[in-house]
């Protein structure tokens, strides 16, 4: 699948309970962008009842990362599913192997990546405060989620920086001050867009 994105994909990537669905969902009320959630998706296809699903429900449950291949084709779906070209992928690529996957299947490579960066402790009592019913969400899950993440996520955010991608947010702020520091980010780049339509 080779698309022409006119505006482009953006990815947003930090450890769970940093805040990023909240502002990804400002982004879009905002910007117009649609946000396609990796978790989301997997989410919907456990509820479907698919042996797919079920494999990706064990995976969760044990804190593990769902195999490239499954989320890239759930998010290959959503984007052909869509009018939009403007997209915010949020929790992929979680490592190396599926940045790898996902630029090689699609061709595509995002225009830059939002990192939000929040201290282990903030993201954790987030998650506990939320209380969404999410079988991932208690502490031994938690735990293990930030362990993978650390270990297989910030490789992932370095090769990107190393190409002059990151856009680091200090996402430990109150929410509106966050959503501050992303218009800053994106408003520039939406200017240089509407620029370049006229």
């Amino acid at each position: 699948m080779n698309m022409e994105i006119a505006h482009g994909i953006f990815e947003v990537d930090s450890g769970p309970g940093s805040g990023k669905g909240t502002q990804c969902a400002n982004i879009v009320e905002h910007f117009g962008y649609t946000h396609l959630s990796a978790g989301d998706l997997l989410r919907a296809e456990i509820k479907s009842g698919s042996e797919n699903g079920t494999m990706i429900q064990n995976m969760i449950k044990e804190g593990k990362i769902v195999p490239s291949e499954v989320t890239v084709k759930l998010l290959q779906r959503a984007i052909q599913d869509s009018a939009n070209d403007k997209f915010l992928i949020d929790g992929f690529p979680r490592n190396e192997e599926n940045r790898a996957a996902f630029e090689s299947v699609t061709g595509i490579e995002p225009e830059f990546v939002l990192f939000f960066d929040c201290p282990e402790e903030e993201m954790e009592k987030r998650i506990l405060g939320r209380n969404q019913g999410r079988e991932d969400d208690n502490v031994a899950t938690i735990r293990k989620r930030f362990k993978v993440y650390m270990e297989s996520s910030l490789p992932v955010i370095e090769y990107y920086n190393s190409r002059g991608k990151v856009r680091k947010i200090d996402a430990a702020k109150p929410v509106e001050s966050v959503f501050e520091d992303v218009k800053a980010v994106f408003s520039p780049l939406i200017e240089k867009v509407a620029k370049n339509l006229k």
